[in-house]
């Protein structure tokens, strides 16, 4: 098939088709990593890692993939340490990269903002969350942790835990996931939960679900997202200390379970995740952080044009 996604801004940009063939890309770069054969793939390319948010899996986890496929990084972290605190537009900035670097990662607190900076360049430009928006290579690395943990997609029940209103990673796989025939529990406090836009995104597709406050709707799931409640998403923040903890996960919960749940988290984690789940074989989510680097390598390798 031909895959023609240089920018990776959203989800809605991917199709079944497209994510069938990430899919198969990334098990294909995953063997290369195994044998010892990807570094040196992108050698010779530079990637631009702008994170004006905070972040710590994502931003390494794109700066490691760069250079498992032997190519180069420069960054900046952080509103202070860049000429966008000095009053430089985003534009601006975008177009001081591009005469830098082949391909740009980007994270911003406004929602939009990537789509800005790759208007702005014609190198490649990969969100990597913007505000309370989108997360798309958070969902794709989702999208193959379940595989690779499962088997499968088609036939699963999954429960989405917390801040499902602010939640970007939420919306960014719930976009992926509605093109399998799975089934959602969205688990949430009436206040945190999903935006009806997302509901309404799921009309048409093989995709149900249903909404729910009772943790242990867990326990007929095959898989367990769970969410912090972000505190930094609030507008007011005595919502944040009324709400921040509202579900908890821990072991004796998951071992109640009906079914073999595999637990997932974006992290960071703080308290809606018990460290007693770290030892259970089916907590994947530092196996999901694994599975972000060779997820990432697969994406940057493609946005570049670069096959293998």
């Amino acid at each position: 098939m031909a895959y023609e996604h240089k920018n990776i801004l959203d989800t809605d940009q991917f199709s079944k088709e497209d994510l069938d063939f990430l899919v198969e890309r990334t098990r294909e770069m995953e063997r290369l990593v195994e044998q010892n054969k990807a570094f040196g793939i992108l050698e010779g390319k530079l990637l631009a890692s702008l994170f004006f948010e905070a972040s710590t899996r994502t931003r390494l986890s794109f700066e490691a993939a760069m250079e498992r496929l032997g190519g180069r990084v420069i960054s900046t972290v952080g509103f202070q340490f860049s000429s966008i605190s000095k009053g430089e537009t985003l534009y601006d900035t975008m177009k001081m990269v591009e005469a830098y670097a082949d391909i740009a990662v980007i994270r911003h607190p406004v929602e939009g903002s990537s789509r800005i900076a790759a208007g702005a360049v014609k190198i490649p430009v990969i969100n990597a969350g913007d505000g309370a928006g989108q997360h798309p290579t958070q969902a794709l690395l989702d999208l193959y942790t379940i595989i690779s943990e499962k088997g499968k997609l088609d036939g699963l029940t999954l429960a989405f835990i917390g801040d499902l209103k602010y939640g970007r990673t939420i919306h960014s796989l719930i976009n992926l996931l509605r093109h399998y025939k799975v089934h959602l529990y969205l688990i949430s406090p009436p206040e945190l939960s999903l935006p009806e836009s997302y509901k309404k995104g799921l009309d048409g597709f093989p995709i149900t679900f249903e909404e729910s406050d009772d943790i242990k709707k867990v326990w007929e799931c095959d898989i367990a997202y769970v969410t912090r409640i972000q505190e930094e998403r609030f507008p007011d923040h005595r919502e944040y200390e009324r709400l921040k903890e509202s579900f908890k996960l821990n072991k004796e919960l998951i071992l109640a379970s009906k079914k073999e749940t595999t637990v997932l988290h974006p992290l960071p984690r703080v308290n809606e995740l018990s460290t007693d789940v770290d030892d259970l074989p089916n907590a994947a989510y530092f196996r999901q952080a694994k599975y972000g680097v060779v997820s990432r390598m697969t994406l940057l390798c493609l946005s570049l044009g670069v096959r293998f």
